[in-house]
Order: C-alpha cells, then sequence, then structure tokens
C-alpha cells in the first residue's frame, strides 16, 4: 500500500493548487479526482466556465484553460501524483488515514477534503424525467446543442446569467426565471443581461412543471407571465445553485453545518478531525470563487506541513 504525506480529494482549482503548494514544502503528494458525486474530470468545475475576468493576472481566460495551468503547474514537481479514481472510503487507522478508491488503497499522514460541489437537481414534475432530453445543468457544455432554440434558465444568481449570455449565443430566445423579485447576477453580468436582446428576464416566478412528449416542450410557472402560465421551450438550464459533496467527510466524523457544508477553522483549513483539512466550495464560507479556493488549498497544506514537522518527525 503506498503512502503519502498529504492526500487531496478533488482535483479542482484548490485540490490542484494545494498538491502544487504541498510540493513545495516537500511533501509526498497525491490529488484523487473525479470521485466525489460529480462527473468533472480533473479541473473540476471551473471547466464549464467559458470566460473567466476575475482571476488575477488574466484579464480574460477560460475555466478549462487555467484548470490546465494550475494542473501544469501542480505536476511540474515531482512529488505530486495526479489520479482519477473513485473514492469509496476514507477513515481513520492510528494516526494516518486509509483511503481506498475504486483502484487501489492508500495511507495518508494528512487529507484534504477539496471535493468540492454537484447541481442541485430542480425538484418538479418533469425535472427528473426529462434530464439529458432538454433540461441540463451546464451550459458550457450543452449551450451549441440549442442553436436557434428557445431555451429557459431556472436560477438568477451570477451562475444562471453567465449561463443565460453564453447560450444567448447560440439560442435565438432565452428566459430567464427567477423566483425573487430581482436578479442576483454581478454588475457587470447584470450590465450585459440588460443588454441583450436575446434574453427576457421573468422574476418573481417559479417553475411548477415540465412537460414534453419525448423532449422538453414547455415549462408552466406558478403564476402568469403576460398573461400565460406556460412558456414554449427546447431546453432548460437548471442553475439553483450547488449542493457540497461531504459525504465521506462525514463519514470520517468531520463536523458539517445544516446545509452540508465543511466546518472549518479559517485561518488553517482545520476541520475537527486532526491532520484533516477541508478548502473550497465543499467549505461553509462566504464567497465561492475559483481564487479563494485556491488560497484555501494552499493554506490547508501549510497547515498540513506544520502538523507532520510536529507528529511524524
Amino acid at each position: 500500500m503506498e503512502e503519502y504525506d498529504f492526500i487531496i480529494l478533488g482535483a479542482g482549482v484548490t485540490g490542484l493548487s494545494a498538491g502544487m503548494y504541498g510540493a513545495r514544502l516537500g511533501m509526498k503528494t497525491l490529488v484523487l479526482g473525479h470521485s466525489f458525486g460529480s462527473e468533472m474530470p480533473v479541473g473540476g468545475t471551473i471547466t464549464t466556465t467559458k470566460v473567466m475576468e476575475n482571476w488575477p493576472g488574466e484579464i480574460r481566460i477560460s475555466g478549462k484553460e487555467l484548470a490546465n495551468k494550475i494542473k501544469e503547474h501542480a505536476l511540474s514537481y515531482e512529488l505530486v501524483t495526479i489520479k482519477e479514481e473513485k473514492v469509496e472510503r476514507v477513515e481513520k487507522r492510528g494516526k494516518e488515514f486509509f483511503v481506498r478508491t475504486s483502484n487501489a488503497e492508500y495511507l495518508g499522514k494528512t487529507i484534504l477534503f477539496a471535493t468540492g460541489t454537484k447541481w442541485k437537481k430542480l425538484k418538479v414534475p418533469g425535472g427528473e424525467e426529462f434530464e439529458n432530453r432538454g433540461v441540463f445543468y451546464c451550459a458550457l457544455c450543452d449551450a451549441p446543442l440549442f442553436r436557434n432554440k428557445i431555451v429557459a434558465v431556472i436560477g438568477g444568481a451570477d451562475s444562471g446569467a453567465r449561463g443565460a449570455l453564453l447560450l444567448a449565443e447560440y439560442a435565438k430566445k432565452v428566459y430567464i426565471v427567477e423566483v425573487l423579485d430581482r436578479i442576483m447576477a454581478e454588475k457587470s453580468n447584470l450590465k450585459k443581461l440588460e443588454q441583450n436582446k436575446k434574453i427576457e428576464v421573468i422574476t418573481g416566478r417559479k417553475v411548477a412543471e415540465i412537460i414534453g412528449k419525448s423532449f422538453v416542450e414547455k415549462i408552466v410557472l406558478d403564476k402568469e407571465h403576460s398573461g400565460e402560465k406556460e412558456i414554449n421551450v427546447d431546453g432548460v438550464l437548471v442553475s439553483i445553485g450547488r449542493t457540497a459533496l461531504s459525504e465521506l467527510a462525514k463519514e470520517l466524523g468531520v463536523k458539517l453545518n445544516k446545509q452540508g457544508e465543511i466546518l472549518t477553522d479559517y485561518k488553517s483549513s482545520e476541520t475537527n478531525i486532526l491532520g484533516v483539512y477541508a478548502a473550497g466550495d465543499v467549505v461553509e464560507k462566504k464567497l465561492k470563487q475559483a481564487i479563494t479556493g485556491a488560497a484555501e488549498g494552499c493554506i490547508a497544506a501549510s497547515s498540513a506541513y506544520d502538523y507532520l514537522k510536529m507528529n511524524f518527525q
């Protein structure tokens, strides 16, 4: 069984940054990705973002390109190994941690949960039935399929706004349906929405049902909009938030909040279990962005290094 100083569960921006920093500190590091209930490859959720404009030093860059750069940086250190394996269990064995994947077993002196989040499902009639038949969650992945078609985006936070703007490059019409009385997008994206004639915003409404035959044909609102409850659409992008992928941490005994987010000491990324750290979107925090996740990953690596010095030397 191969042993590592630092095992990172999650290979998104947070995990890859932690891997890079861990190696810089001289720790033998394993990064395990594609394994926690989302279908994201190495690089994580950021790979589904077409354009990023809030990463320091990059005025505009695609999420996939940024993830690849961070991955290459991490792999430039010989102490880093990245594997795409499904993690099935994590348990404490003495002072170390046992990690079983679908392919192998590992021992780690320290563990970092950088497992991220997955998309929340739309729990209305038709929401599950029409998945992959018009209902989708990744605008970057599926937008080209809706060229010259009509699409509804459910959710008016910034992710929904960005999804709508991308879809508008292909679709002939895009609706944004938001239950609140206003869109909660970042100011720059809100301005782009207002300037895009293809996009129509519907606030103060919920989608009550998705209907169709073989594929999505209509959404049904809980209240009338322009005198109608039913709107003809060819697709529905669900963008109503994300759920923390923290089940493995919970099984290990890591403390979570009511939303399932991991509780940490923000100064150190420590959890309630010695030698176990958490960082990125899986953690309870105010701002969930690639830049904050990368910083937290580096903090976790530094804390793990300090822990190793005190407990394994």
